[in-house]
């Protein structure tokens, strides 16, 4: 128990460090919208290698930790760019979009919804750039799987809670839209309005009743 009191003692610093990075790397995570688990992945690659080599007798002072905080995360950032997932962009060709009721509820959609579900994704710079791309990639394939507008109607999928979804405020989601993000993608009441109009008028979105 002395020895493991002393060990808390003499890493104070690091151990009260360490926890503030987990918790801000889950936040940014969660922002991002990266797989917690992978963001968890991340930040404990960068304490465990600033806790080896900052390993030692005597109290860690923090301008130390913290430096050696930085160049982890530096280092780990620099590394995570080989991994190939997140750099394959594609937009393969339209085979089936819905019939539209107007073109201006097509044009909703495309601001609001295509950047995550349909062929013609704007990938941007940083969905080149890891860990974000990580992130962007993955909400593009599970955007697609769940209902992709440019393949609307094959294979049978179930397209019909795209009206759902809009009315309960789940799409976009918050990260899509945060600290200013595809600006275009928020639509104002009036907007949100018409979309939904020009989304019952169209064959094969069907609204729910509770």
């Amino acid at each position: 128990m002395d020895q493991l009191k002393a060990l808390l003692v003499r890493h104070r610093v690091f151990l009260l460090i360490g926890l503030v990075t987990i918790v801000l790397g889950l936040i940014g995570g969660a922002i991002i919208g990266l797989a917690p688990p992978v963001t968890l992945i991340l930040v404990l690659i960068v304490i465990g290698g600033s806790f080896f080599t900052l390993r030692g007798p005597g109290r860690q002072q923090t301008p130390r930790v913290l430096a050696q905080f930085a160049l982890l995360t530096l280092v780990t950032l620099v590394i995570i760019q080989v991994v190939p997932y997140g750099r394959q962009h594609s937009n393969p060709s339209t085979r089936n979009e819905p019939a539209w009721a107007t073109p201006e509820t097509r044009d909703l959609m495309v601001r609001a919804c295509f950047d995550c579900h349909s062929n013609e994704v704007t990938w941007p710079w940083y969905s080149s750039v890891a860990p974000l791309s990580w992130a962007v990639t993955r909400h593009v394939d599970e955007g697609r799987d769940e209902v992709n507008y440019s393949d609307f109607g094959i294979d049978d999928k179930d397209d019909d809670d795209t009206i759902e979804v809009i009315v309960d405020n789940e799409m976009p989601p918050g990260y899509y839209t945060a600290f200013g993000l595809h600006a275009a993608g928020t639509l104002t009441a009036d907007e949100k309005t018409a979309l939904l109009a020009g989304l019952r008028n169209t064959p094969g979105f069907v609204e729910e009743n509770d």
